[in-house]
């Protein structure tokens, strides 16, 4: 690919820009309040994954000694000093935004949320009696100093460093773990019996960290508590499993999760107040230089703050969207016949997820209905999905479930489920064992008149009937005959040793996606020089992949239309003159996570359009099962062309463009 490292920009810093598009939607006043607390949590959660994920890898590498740089140049510890410096403004707008905006805000609005010197002597009464009742007996002050070892913390663990002075003026360490994993970390202030109804239907919380603050001294008998500073840890929780050694991947996933908590430290989070000298005992405690050291306002862990969504409080939260159910899939509708007929395209969360599930439940009651193979990557709790595979095994279907267990940060949920099934009698099969599998399928086999049917669900997203709410996917059911084909080959390759080089209409990674995706790109080119009228529109999660992406430069250069919508990481530069003048960046973040990807290709006028669970990154190319698949019937080809596409790429509002500098910019409205 291009040796010039100016044509591409870095993949983390990409990724700082996307996170700060969250925390803008955090300030934007069209968002009910409460919206606003959420995506300002899920800003302060996705910078959590980032240094428990990428960070660490970029000082892994540092420790190592690796020198090999990506596409845009920079050497791993010039990619961690480029972080550092444009994290820490992201930082203080996140906690200026929390102050300044939105707290006062929940304030006027009936929710208070008190420091404990706040609080009524009737609200310290009612606190004091949660705390001997509730918290006291599960808290274990814990000692550090030359004869007591350092405790281990663990990670993204909430922790209170104490200074503690004995009778004779001598002072000592003291660590409190803040145990958020027991009770919520927004305290909800039980109102005082009075015996009188309240009228005040005020919501009045307090954090767990600032009980325990102020109860300190009931930890420390004898002692004077000088004071207290919260801090919080991050630590390496990208923990590679070493397949070879693993002859179970089930409990090789469960001991890496327990290795995850104990990680190397890759942040330390500490509040502004706290004293240097305990900064400087962490560090020298936990072996971390002081560029590990973040100083951040009041609260620490505000990905904690989503438990605000849960206050009964409709009036500050989104009107809930009702999604639709398409006439011909409602209840009581044959899906089957519906199948046959023509294939379906259902774009949620405007459409609604029903149909899938209802798809899974006919064919675990249909009496003609012999098997049923899945894909599940994040399955989610309580999942209507795993419940239909489980009456389809009790009403004697052959159910085969593909598992993956290392999807990142559900393997707990999907651990969960594999057991439950396997005690259910489904053939569950965990992943290929180098290649996460992420192709979202599920084929259902069906003996019919004329013969065995296959009837056919692809989608964009997981099988997870709860994000299906908040997140834009596309899930096409079709009995396409080569799709099938394609489908049981593909299942075999999964579930046995099958090995297959071609497929009639999918574009499977890591086989044939990358090349599938080029020579199509190709092919827009060679038909531009003749007809002129080359365009491109792709719409995306991330674009990382250096030999897609120089793909698109060749096209930009041959003179191709362009248009790329990408929500996140974008290492495509646009703009450059004679390299990708010809190519427009934008990318959306808004109330649902858009999370579809299209790949649209005008082909002379044929137009072409693949849907899928890919993105162009070389990790989901190279070491990922990944399946695009074909868009044939005409009706639906033109409607994803002419009605979701340019419906995107007209949006003003929640738009930004990129710009060749790799800054973005918002779109007025």
């Amino acid at each position: 690919h291009s040796e010039n490292s100016s044509h591409y920009i870095n993949r983390e810093l990409s990724w700082i820009m996307f996170n700060h598009h969250v925390m803008d939607e955090s300030r934007d006043e069209s968002h009910p309040l409460l919206e606003r607390v959420k995506f300002l949590s899920i800003f302060a959660n996705n910078l959590d994954e980032f240094f428990m994920i990428r960070v660490s890898g970029l000082q892994r590498q540092l420790a190592k000694g690796v020198l090999k740089s990506p596409p845009d140049g920079l050497t791993p510890s010039q990619q961690l000093d480029a972080i550092r410096k444009m994290l820490i403004p992201e930082l203080t707008a996140q906690y200026d935004t929390w102050q300044r905006e939105i707290l006062p805000n929940l304030d006027a609005a009936g929710v208070h949320i008190h420091m404990y010197d706040g609080l009524s002597e009737k609200q310290k009464e009612a606190v004091h009696t949660f705390f001997i009742n509730e918290v006291f007996p599960v808290l274990t002050p814990l000692a550090f100093d030359s004869s007591h070892p350092f405790p281990f913390i663990s990670n993204l663990s909430l922790n209170l460093a104490i200074i503690v002075r004995d009778p004779a003026q001598k002072e000592y360490f003291a660590r409190v773990k803040v145990p958020t994993n027991l009770f919520s970390r927004l305290v909800r202030i039980p109102e005082p019996d009075t015996g009188s109804p309240v009228n005040d239907n005020d919501i009045h919380l307090i954090y767990l960290e600032e009980i325990i603050a102020a109860h300190l001294p009931m930890l420390f008998p004898g002692l004077d508590v000088v004071a207290a500073f919260p801090f919080r840890i991050t630590r390496d929780a990208d923990l590679e499993i070493e397949v070879d050694e693993a002859s179970d991947l089930l409990t090789t996933v469960e001991e890496i999760m327990e290795q995850r908590a104990k990680g190397k430290p890759v942040r330390i989070e500490i509040g502004c107040s706290m004293h240097d000298t305990i900064c400087h005992m962490l560090e020298k405690k936990l072996g971390v230089p002081p560029d590990m050291i973040y100083r951040v306002g009041h609260p620490l862990g505000m990905a904690d703050l989503m438990q605000l969504m849960s206050l009964d409080r409709p009036d500050l939260k989104d009107i809930p969207f009702p999604p639709s159910v398409p006439d011909d899939l409602g209840e009581g509708k044959d899906i089957f016949a519906s199948i046959r007929r023509n294939d379906i395209l259902l774009y949620h969360p405007y459409d609604s997820f029903t149909p899938v599930v209802n798809f899974l439940r006919q064919a675990a009651h249909d009496p003609e209905v012999l098997a049923i193979k899945i894909t599940l990557y994040r399955v989610g709790s309580n999942s209507p999905i795993v419940n239909a595979l489980m009456e389809a095994r009790q009403n004697g279907k052959a159910v085969a479930a593909l598992i993956e267990l290392k999807a990142r940060f559900d393997e707990e949920n999907n651990i969960g489920w594999a057991r439950a099934l396997e005690h259910e009698g489904v053939h569950v099969v965990y992943g290929v064992v180098s290649l996460k599998v992420h192709a979202k399928l599920c084929m259902v086999v069906r003996r019919e008149k004329d013969g065995i049917r296959r009837y056919v669900h692809l989608g964009t997203g997981n099988y997870n009937a709860t994000t299906s709410r908040v997140y834009t996917d596309f899930g096409f059911m079709t009995a396409d005959r080569a799709i099938g084909d394609d489908v049981a080959h593909l299942f075999n390759f999964l579930t046995g040793y099958a090995r297959i080089d071609k497929y009639q209409k999918l574009l499977v990674a890591p086989v044939s996606l990358r090349n599938g995706i080029i020579d199509r790109i190709d092919r827009e080119i060679i038909n531009h020089k003749k007809n002129g009228d080359g365009h491109l529109i792709f719409k995306m999660n991330a674009l990382v992949d250096p030999l897609c992406i120089d793909a698109l430069y060749r096209a930009s250069q041959a003179g191709v239309k362009v248009e790329l919508q990408v929500r996140g990481i974008c290492c495509l530069r646009p703009g450059i003159p004679g390299i990708s003048e010809n190519i427009y960046v934008s990318s959306i973040v808004g109330r649902f996570l858009e999370h579809a990807r299209i790949y649209y290709f005008h082909n002379s006028g044929n137009d072409e359009i693949y849907l899928g669970s890919a993105d162009l990154m070389p990790r989901n190319i190279n070491w990922r099962v990944e399946v695009l698949f074909p868009v044939q019937d005409r009706r639906l080809v033109n409607y994803l062309r002419n009605d979701v596409l340019e419906v995107y790429l007209n949006a003003n509002s929640k738009v930004r463009i990129l710009q060749p500098d790799g800054t973005y910019q918002s779109f007025k409205p």
